[in-house]
Parts: C-alpha cells; structure tokens; sequence
C-alpha cells in the first residue's frame, strides 16, 4: 500500500511548517532526506534513505543524510523504530499506529487498530513517568515470504 498523495502533501507541509517555527532552513538536502521517508511506508533505514537520496542528489554525504534525520527525528518529524537487533528504521506515519515486523525478510508494515490504541497502560508503566506514546509490535511472517516458504515446502 503507497503513501496517499495528500497524506504526503500534508507531511511535507508539516516537515516546512516544523523547520520555520523552529528556525531550521528548509534546505533542499533536509528536504530530500524527508521526501524520501514521507512517500515510503517501508521504514527504510539510514543507508537506505542515503542510497535513495544520492540518486536525485549526487553530492549528499552519508553524514549528512544521518545527521538529518537525527535531526528530524528531535524535531518530532520521524521516529525511529528499532524492530530489529541493532538496525533502526525511520517513519514519517506520525500519526498513531503500530507495526508488523517480517522475522524473516525484516519488512516493517504500519497498520491501525482502535483497540491496541486504547489500551490502558498499567500502573507500572505510569509510575516511570510520563508516557508520550505506544506502540505495539507484532513479529510474524509476512504473506510474500510465507508463499515463498509454501512454494520451498511443495517443491520438496
């Protein structure tokens, strides 16, 4: 499922709205680094965001593209999910919403559910302090690498 265009029309608006109220430069660099995560709903990582951004701009460096998204992350435009061992993913879905993570190929779906949103937080958690956000993470196999597993398993 892609980013709708005005779901990504209204994260670039709030990316430049963000940046001009706290003083940032809405740079072409900064910018590009946000397309690329605002059109995805893959969670790409840092070296794939760079990758990905070094074909429309040739002359970005890896540290700037890993400092701006550092960078937009602080400024509460992307969060960082790590959903695997050591490997963060970045999301530009602000919006509340949980995540899918493949066990095998490591692919990171967003998906919604009113029910695990209201989830009533224990005392436990309250007692640490106050809590900003949740998210729940499912971990499974997705549908693509349980047909490729069904098509190993019936060519045996």
């Amino acid at each position: 499922m892609a980013v709708s265009k005005a779901d990504f029309e209204r994260r670039l608006t709030r990316f430049a709205e963000t940046c001009r109220r706290s003083g940032l430069k809405v740079t072409h660099q900064r910018t590009e680094v946000f397309r690329e995560l605002a059109a995805r709903e893959d969670h790409p990582g840092a070296e794939a965001v760079y990758q990905q951004v070094r074909r429309r701009v040739p002359a970005i460096s890896r540290d700037t593209v890993y400092r701006t998204l550092a960078l937009l992350e602080a400024q509460g435009l992307v969060r960082k999910a790590t959903v695997l061992v050591n490997q963060s993913r970045y999301d530009a879905n602000m919006q509340p919403h949980h995540h899918f993570v493949c066990t095998v190929c490591g692919r990171v779906q967003d998906f919604s559910s009113a029910a695990l949103d209201n989830l009533p937080l224990p005392r436990s958690v309250k007692s640490l302090g106050s809590v900003q956000s949740a998210q729940v993470q499912v971990r499974g196999v997705c549908t693509a690498c349980a047909g490729e597993t069904g098509k190993r398993k019936r060519a045996k």
